[in-house]
């Protein structure tokens, strides 16, 4: 009898800890899907109650001359481009490829095609790091590829 009581506790507990790995892989989809959300819709206070003060922006992408090389982006010129009103539309489609949580730190790969007015500009894939803080979990780093063929098949 002692051994069913030690496999009914081990299950329950085997069952508790993937409920919970459910519930940070919900929310940290959540996260990312409201990160484009203000991206979208050009606003800033949704877009910052995604990231963590100081995240990192980077794309890692051919020059010019065709050499891959990675460009950072300053945060406040993203909030400044962002809320700043513009006749173009911005869509951004991604899809979630790859969700790897451990209690604070999460790890998303999502395959994205960006849209500008309403066509395709570029696709690529984009790499989120996120930190589970006291308000939840947030954005500390992105990096993203970005190209021009290929994007059709996305």
């Amino acid at each position: 009898m002692k051994i069913y009581s030690i496999i009914l506790t081990l299950g329950l507990f085997s069952a508790a800890q993937n409920l919970a790995a459910q519930q940070d892989e919900r929310a940290v989809k959540a996260v990312i899907n409201r990160f484009f959300e203000g991206l979208e819709k050009g606003d800033t206070s949704l877009l910052k109650s995604t990231c963590t003060d100081n995240p990192v922006l980077q794309t890692y992408m051919a020059d010019k001359s065709g050499a891959l090389v990675i460009m950072t982006e300053d945060y406040t010129d993203l909030l400044n481009f962002v809320g700043t009103p513009k006749k173009d539309s911005y869509d951004e489609r991604i899809k979630f490829k790859a969700v790897l949580v451990e209690k604070s730190l999460a790890s998303v790969w999502t395959p994205y095609v960006f849209y500008l007015n309403g066509k395709i500009s570029h696709c690529g894939t984009n790499s989120f790091q996120l930190v589970k803080t006291s308000q939840g979990w947030k954005i500390q780093y992105i990096i993203d590829t970005r190209r021009k063929q290929g994007c059709n098949s996305e």
